[in-house]
């Protein structure tokens, strides 16, 4: 068995959820996702539909920002998108794309 090597003073485990190991990095793509949300404006750009239900929610989130020439797809767990919905004025974004569909 091939061993992965770390930087000294890193604490890896290749056994670890990649999910929990890139906390960071989750938290960096959800702020750019609100953010985009939010400038995008009333909900007409957006779309969320989840693509699968075993062995566990993922959702497929699309975002439309047509004056930049650009279309962002994103894949989020249940958790995620939970936690992209806690900010309010994501959330009515959301809801309002999801009504206006």
């Amino acid at each position: 068995m091939r061993s992965v090597s770390a930087a000294p003073g890193t604490d890896y485990d290749p056994l670890h959820d990649p999910v929990l190991a890139g906390d960071p990095r989750l938290q960096r793509i959800l702020d750019s996702l609100r953010q985009e949300i939010i400038e995008g404006g009333d909900g007409a750009n957006i779309r969320v539909r989840q693509v699968f239900r075993e062995p566990r929610e993922i959702f497929r989130l699309e975002l439309e920002l047509p004056e930049f020439g650009y279309q962002r797809t994103t894949l989020l767990d249940r958790d995620a998108l939970e936690e992209l919905l806690e900010t309010d004025a994501v959330r009515e974004i959301v809801h309002a794309a999801a009504a206006g569909q």
